[in-house]
């Protein structure tokens, strides 16, 4: 199907906008009245720079306040309409949107609202255009689809049909299925926004918290089945209104949009991009570092032993059981973050893929970039993708012994002289990415969508400076997971480094663990004693069993399924670890104790 965006989802000028949308590969866009009388460009110049670029214009919006009002009001409203017709054909835009009143002269008339509208689709006949009358949610008499339609359908016009809007029907929690009683050809438009779950006013809820389809808590992919069973065969088009967005550089936020069509038709059956190739365990972390004198010493004390360095570059490799971290000291590799500048800074994650030829056509479908590499002859061909926040992903697969087919990148490392030293890691429990404040959603969504991971419910964590966003995914039996987090709020700058982020490794028996690392010589980060003085109110342990966790700096959760130990190390640039140790069914990441966590490195760097 033809997709088409609002320039309301989009920041900038009209003309930024609709280049934006271009790019992005979107067919078609809505002009929103805000836009053009905003644009030094004329009517006609618009028509022209959207035919040049691609794009045609699907939808003029909105007018308002048009129906089920008195006599006098109608005039004027007809007078204000002959007015927007006509710039409409300047333009060359044949649809247009009429919102349900909000007006406090409208009155709850029903045979009133469908003949004034009648004499409206009448006018815009004449111009050869065509009125689409969308029911808002807090329209004054009309704020149900259902109730739109009987309007339109009293009214019996060609010329008038409906707009169906996902956040207007969804937010109020419609039935869908009349939308398969409504004949596709009086369906003139759909209009498809997402939103989380808020208890909100509506209006507000609208106006500030859209997002685009998959970022949200909304069936949208169930209405657009409905539109299509019913017989739409227009255009999938985003009307998305987002303080963020707003904000946001308008190309990614274009890219994102389009990115959530590609997913929702994928969901609602209406295409089929590449299947996702859901990874199965993590291959490497990558560390950029200038000089690994500031990370290797803690990797030693963690137990890992540095077994081989790369063929061609200076990556080296350091392992423990299954965990493997790279630490790359290319200075090319410095990231918009300042990575460099603030030390240790974790940029690239190696994915265990079943078909890397797969997984990197999934991510072209949806507009993922693929990153050039530098590759020797002889390298393993491994295609790498850059998520919202810059990290990169890489598709590959770890060479075992026997292994046949798609070659392991190990293979490109050399082996180097080394004493094992263990302390009981045994593989990559979790990562956790820090995400721009403004591209969380689009984190999100790329998480879910590209790399074909499960999204759990977002949590709001408490941090001493602020509350932060996170939320984690994961592959079905969570040998990959990744906690996405709100990174630097608006006032940060990214160059000083911003938050950092951390690399979870697990082990089967914590205590132990701690005691080696801390004789090796790690930096374990210290916590409250109030911590544990709380944490004894609410649970009972064996004797002596809080007084370790006290000793080590362990902090503790547990919920119905199990228990949950865990502790840190101090940050070196951009890098912390965690050390963890899963009990029974245990599914979580200890988010009770984030706050104390963040407060004892606020406390630390202070």
């Amino acid at each position: 199907m033809r997709t088409s965006i609002a320039t309301v989802s989009l920041s900038g000028t009209l003309t930024e906008k609709l280049a934006a949308a271009a790019r992005a590969g979107f067919d078609g866009v809505e002009i929103f009245e805000n836009d053009l009388t905003g644009s030094p460009l004329s009517p006609e110049e618009i028509r022209e720079r959207a035919a040049d670029l691609g794009l045609t214009i699907d939808l003029y919006q909105p007018m308002r306040d048009i129906e089920a009002v008195p006599a006098d009001e109608f005039a004027r409203n007809l007078r204000r309409a002959e007015h927007k017709f006509r710039l409409m054909r300047r333009l060359g835009a044949d649809t247009v949107l009429v919102c349900s009143s909000v007006s406090p002269y409208a009155v709850d008339d029903d045979t009133l609202a469908a003949g004034q509208l009648r004499r409206l689709a009448d006018l815009a006949q004449e111009s050869g255009i065509r009125v689409a009358y969308e029911a808002l949610a807090w329209g004054r008499h009309v704020s149900t689809y259902e109730h739109a339609w009987r309007i339109v359908e009293a009214a019996d016009h060609p010329a008038l049909g409906v707009c169906l809007d996902s956040f207007h029907i969804l937010a109020r929690g419609s039935d869908l299925s009349g939308i398969e009683d409504i004949p596709g050809g009086k369906i003139f438009f759909l209009q498809l926004a997402d939103a989380p779950q808020m208890a909100l006013d509506v209006l507000q809820w609208s106006r500030h918290h859209r997002c685009f389809p998959g970022q949200g808590d909304l069936d949208v992919a169930a209405l657009v089945r409905a539109a299509v069973r019913a017989g739409y065969d227009g255009p999938l088009s985003l009307e998305v209104f987002n303080d963020v967005f707003r904000q946001a550089d308008a190309g990614r936020t274009a890219i994102d949009a389009r990115r959530s069509l590609t997913l929702l038709q994928e969901s609602a059956g209406v295409t089929a991009p590449p299947a996702p190739v859901v990874p199965t365990g993590f291959a490497f972390v990558e560390i950029a570092t200038a000089d690994t004198a500031r990370i290797a010493p803690l990797l030693t004390a963690l137990g890992f032993s540095r077994t081989a360095r790369h063929s061609g570059k200076p990556v080296d490799l350091w392992e423990q059981g299954e965990a493997r971290i790279l630490l790359n000291t290319d200075t090319d590799t410095d990231t918009d973050t300042g990575s460099h500048r603030s030390g240790p800074s974790l940029t690239a994650v190696g994915l265990e893929s079943p078909d890397p030829a797969g997984a990197s056509a999934r991510a072209e479908s949806l507009l993922a970039p693929v990153l050039p590499r530098r590759r020797a002859p002889g390298d393993a061909p491994l295609d790498a993708v850059a998520a919202p926040d810059g990290t990169e992903f890489f598709f590959c697969v770890t060479e075992r012994p026997g292994d046949t087919g798609h070659p392991g990148w190990t293979g490109d490392f050399v082996p180097a002289p080394h004493t094992p030293a263990p302390i009981g890691i045994t593989r990559v429990d979790h990562v956790a990415l820090s995400q721009p404040w403004h591209h969380f959603d689009e984190a999100t969504l790329f998480h879910r969508g590209v790399l074909g991971l499960r999204p759990q419910a977002s949590v709001d964590l408490a941090d001493p400076y602020g509350l932060l966003r996170s939320r984690a995914v994961s592959n079905e039996d969570g040998t990959v997971r990744i906690a996405l987090g709100v990174g630097a709020s608006p006032g940060e700058d990214p160059a000083r480094g911003g938050r950092p982020q951390h690399v979870a490794l697990v082990t089967d028996d914590l205590v132990p663990t701690v005691r080696r690392a801390l004789a090796s010589g790690a930096r374990m980060l210290p916590v409250p004693a109030n911590y544990y003085d709380d944490l004894a109110a609410a649970h009972e342990f064996a004797p002596g069993e809080l007084e370790t966790y006290r000793e080590l700096g362990i902090l503790h959760d547990r919920d119905e399924k199990g228990e949950f130990r865990h502790c840190y190390t101090v940050t070196t640039g951009r890098v912390f670890f965690e050390l963890v140790e899963r009990v029974g069914g245990y599914d979580g990441y200890g988010a009770r104790n984030a706050p104390v966590r963040l407060a004892a490195q606020h406390a630390l760097a202070e």
